[in-house]
């Protein structure tokens, strides 16, 4: 039986925030449900379930991601969309299995497999929440054909360490060049208090880690965000630029450069 006080102290060790904002509940004598402060797009707490596997630890989120997603009318079954979620899993290390995203810890690393699979959690979510009614393509998807109609050379889904020992994900990276540093984009399909936070604490992690005049950008798809205004602030006090969607051709140059 897993006990709390094991995991306890198996959580974030970089983080007293985490810690404190961390609940755990035993559900049986198999499983402990983890719940986080971090928010799914219907501002609840994302919670991960636990359990021992052989000399370490099973995490899964159950299947709620993509259950959330299916009963909001998106259905991952383009094979583009199959590739996007493998691309996303793949690059924390998290795996499907019925429908579930998993990802397998060991004592020593037990604090960074849980940030991967919440983080991939939060870009899944982010990357693939639309109902087909509404919209007729990915924004993910929009802002990569947009690039390579502007010829814009990129890497996409590179992850760095950051300062902490964590693993982040950035959507595209642009190598630096003789007259442009390095770039680093992010695509948020829904700009909101959260997201906004999930990326400015991945940056401030990462940037000490990456040259000193590495930049960051983030595409902000502004139909119909209510806290669009909010998230540019935020992003702004720690020097991000925001590129508005129906803005981008004003970019360019400075992502072509």
């Amino acid at each position: 039986m897993i006990s709390k006080i094991d995991i306890q102290k198996l959580l974030d060790k970089h983080s007293q925030w985490l810690r404190d904002k961390t609940v755990l509940k035993e559900l049986d004598d198999q499983w402990m449900e983890i719940t986080t402060p971090y928010l799914d797009r219907h501002n609840d707490c994302l919670q991960i379930y636990l359990k021992s596997d052989g000399n370490g630890y099973c995490l899964t989120d159950d299947g709620y991601i993509l259950a959330d997603l299916v009963s909001s009318g998106c259905n991952l079954d383009t094979p583009k969309r199959k590739e996007l979620l493998k691309a996303a899993l793949v690059g924390f290390g998290v795996h499907l299995e019925d429908n579930q995203l998993i990802i397998h810890a060991s004592a020593e690393n037990f604090a960074l497999k849980k940030h991967n699979l919440i983080q991939a959690m939060l870009a899944v979510n982010d990357l693939f929440y639309l109902a087909s009614s509404q919209v007729a393509s990915l924004f993910f998807e929009e802002v990569t054909e947009w690039m390579d109609l502007a010829h814009i050379r990129y890497v996409s889904k590179v992850k760095f360490t950051g300062k902490s020992g964590y693993d982040h994900m950035f959507d595209f990276v642009i190598p630096k060049s003789d007259q442009r540093p390095e770039r680093l984009i992010e695509v948020i399909n829904h700009p909101k208090k959260d997201v906004a936070e999930s990326v400015l604490f991945k940056w401030i992690d990462t940037r000490e880690t990456r040259p000193t005049n590495s930049q960051l950008f983030a595409f902000l798809n502004n139909n119909n965000a209510s806290s669009l205004q909010y998230v540019m602030d935020a992003l702004r006090s720690y020097d991000l630029q925001s590129i508005l969607w129906t803005e981008r051709e004003r970019f360019r140059e400075i992502l072509v450069a």
